[in-house]
This record gives C-alpha cells, structure tokens and sequence, in this order.
C-alpha cells in the first residue's frame, strides 16, 4: 500500500479521468442551476461566478428560490452556509490524504470539494492510494464541467426547460449511487447509511424544507458511523 502520499501529476491526471467518466451524470444538475439563475434573472457572469465561488448545487439552488429585488444576500449566504456544513465531516475523513498537504494545494484542493470528489477520494483512500492530485483533479474535472454546464442552462433555458420529475433529473442520483457502490464494504455500511436515510425522510415529513434533510441526515449518518468505529477500535 502507497503511504507516501504527496501531490503528483500522475494523481491529478487520474483524478480528471475518473471525474470526467461520471461526468454525464452531473450535468443535468449543472443545467437545472443555469436555467434557475436565468429565471432568477441573473446575468450569465452573475451566474457563473456564483458557480464558479459557490460551486454546490444544492446550496445554489436553494438561494436562488430565495431570490428576489433586492437580493437577500444574507440569507442566501447563510442558506449556503448551513448546507455546506456537511463539507466539515468529509475534510475530517480525508485527513490522511491531505495532512501532508501545505498551501495553494491544500485550500485549493478543499475548496473544490465536493461529495463526488469525496467519494472518489474515499475509494482511493480504501485502495491504498493517498495521492492528494487525485482529489484536486477529481474536482477541478467536475468544476469545469459544473461551469460548462450552467452556461449552457443559462444561454439555452428557455429551449431545454424541461417539467419538474422529468427522467433525465434522475441522472445526478444515478452518479452518486453508483459511486456508493465503489464505498460498500459490506453489511456494516448498511446501519449509517440506513440511518442518514431515514433521517433525512423524517426531518422532510416533518415540513423542514432544504437544507435541514440533508443537513441533518448527513451528519446522523456521520456521527453514529464515527461512534461505532470508536467503539469497535476501544
């Protein structure tokens, strides 16, 4: 097993490899952002420097349904902070990965992840690789093609509208779950993963709207599956 880690150019080209295999199953999420910010009545440079700054789908969309004249800067900053909370735990499960990592690599590197680039990151992880390049390129991949494609929501939005449950919606969470199974280790991921799922259902039954399922269901999941490890390794 490599403990070496580092940050090579190998790793990075990897990194873009892997990023841009799953990439088609990104994109529509990245189209739904343009599309919402034009609607908003964002520009297209308003639109790609809140993607480019912000680079989280989920919190862009929520602040984008809070939009209005004026802007609610405030809110909308703190709706993204709130959502994006959930990045903390993932940087605390790459620490062997990035703890030889020092300047513009290091917060470089944190502020282009994002849950894709985590799960990549993990599986390198689980492989014995801990090559800090990989998860940079993992995420600049999936960067350029989030800018890409909220451009082209945007310039295209009336043309590729399309209604609210239509099929090609699913293709962002097909990715994701076909990246967990790169994560299964078996019948004892089940208890966390359960767990944040039924969470989120929960606090969603509840009324809680974005960003509280998510939020909340992360860091369930999280913090039971950090506990039971800690117990186990006593």
């Amino acid at each position: 097993m490599d403990q070496r880690g580092g940050f090579t150019r190998d790793g990075v080209a990897r990194g873009l490899k892997a990023a841009m295999a799953i990439t088609l199953g990104l994109s529509p999420f990245g189209l739904v952002v343009g599309m919402t910010a034009d609607q908003a009545g964002l520009s297209l440079a308003e639109t790609l420097l809140m993607s480019g700054l912000v680079f989280a789908g989920t919190s862009q969309l929520v602040a984008l349904q809070l939009w209005a004249d004026p802007a609610p800067v405030l809110a909308a900053t703190l709706a993204c902070l709130v959502i994006n909370l959930r990045m903390t735990p993932m940087g605390a499960a790459l620490a062997p990965v990035l703890d030889r990592a020092r300047g513009i690599r290091l917060w470089g590197t944190l502020a282009l992840l994002v849950d894709n680039s985590f799960a990549l990151a993990i599986a390198e992880m689980r492989a014995g690789r801990r090559d800090v390049g990989f998860l940079f390129g993992a995420s600049a991949g999936m960067w350029l093609n989030w800018m890409a494609m909220c451009a082209v929501g945007h310039l295209f939005g009336a043309a590729l509208r399309l209604p609210p449950g239509h099929p090609v919606f699913f293709a962002a969470s097909a990715a994701v779950l076909a990246l967990l199974v790169q994560l299964w280790r078996g019948r004892s991921d089940l208890q966390p993963w359960l767990l944040a799922g039924c969470i989120a259902l929960l606090v969603q039954g509840a009324g809680l709207g974005a960003p509280w399922p998510v939020l909340l269901g992360a860091f369930a999941g999280a913090g039971y599956g950090a506990w039971r490890d800690g117990r186990r390794a006593a």
